[in-house]
């Protein structure tokens, strides 16, 4: 696999992955990814982005729960 950005090799590598919404910040130190070897970019598979998204959309509902608790 090669790097869309300055096409050096990719290779596997844990990878940090970070979001900040308007109620939360959410780091997640190590997801499994392809990491560019030269430029650093990151590329997440389909199965790691779909955790990412489910873990979101669950921080959501909760995050509206504790809202309108307060």
């Amino acid at each position: 696999m090669k790097c869309m950005y300055c096409h050096a090799a990719m290779m596997r590598h844990p990878a940090p992955f970070q979001i900040t919404r308007q109620h939360y910040h959410v780091t997640l130190e190590r997801v499994p990814a392809w990491v560019c070897s030269q430029c650093g970019e990151v590329y997440f598979e389909t199965p790691e982005v779909e955790a990412i998204q489910n873990l979101i959309e669950l921080l959501e509902v909760q995050s509206r729960r504790l809202r309108k608790a307060a």
